[in-house]
């Protein structure tokens, strides 16, 4: 039965991934970590900021740091940026 409902609800109501900032985000408030944290996987805090302003997209290499060091999930990450 609940196989029955979770097929159910996948199809009629699926969840979406988060954009990758408000990934980014929740993970950092659920960590209780800052902006200067994540500068080991995105670089300077310069482009740090860029890209959790929405200023600048998350480059493969950032995408991989940050699933390597944080275990942010990669596919949260992926999704295009439709203000980049």
């Amino acid at each position: 039965m609940i196989t029955l409902i979770e097929a159910y609800e996948a199809k009629n109501f699926p969840l979406d991934l988060p954009n990758p900032i408000d990934a980014i985000k929740f993970w950092m408030e659920q960590s209780g970590l800052s902006a200067a944290d994540l500068a080991p996987a995105i670089g300077r805090m310069n482009r740090v900021y860029e890209v959790l302003n929405g200023k600048r997209a998350l480059t493969l290499p950032m995408i991989w740091k940050l699933h390597e060091l944080f275990g942010i999930p990669a596919e949260s990450l992926i999704k295009p940026m439709k203000h980049c």
